[in-house]
């Protein structure tokens, strides 16, 4: 659970001082509630914790404020695809901090990747 999950006074769950059922009647379910000062934070420890040479996995979730999230934490961006680069360009994400591997890359991902 996030770090800023609590429990209201209502007794329903809290994250980043959301309430979840709130949240739940209002978009529907289900519902993916992702806490920036939590993403925040985890990305910063892992930053630390390998002397800033540590890449987000972007098949793990990927969305241009994700990209840009933790390209400003200090993390590089893993892609594996062209749209994960896309997507990571269009977050100016700079390109020496964005790492492309795989196999059976079409020439027009190997084109994107080197522009």
């Amino acid at each position: 659970m996030p770090d800023t999950t609590d429990i209201s006074s209502g007794e329903h769950t809290l994250v980043g001082g959301c309430d979840l059922l709130e949240l739940a009647h209002e978009f529907g379910t289900p519902l993916f509630v992702y806490d920036e000062t939590h993403l925040r934070s985890r990305c910063r420890e892992a930053v630390e914790a390998f002397d800033g040479n540590v890449a987000y996995a972007t098949k793990a979730f990927l969305c241009t404020e994700m990209a840009r999230l933790a390209y400003q934490e200090g993390m590089n961006l893993d892609v594996a695809t062209g749209g994960e680069l896309y997507i990571a360009r269009k977050a100016d994400v700079p390109g020496e901090r964005i790492v492309m591997h795989g196999n059976n890359k079409s020439f027009e991902e190997l084109d994107m990747a080197l522009r």
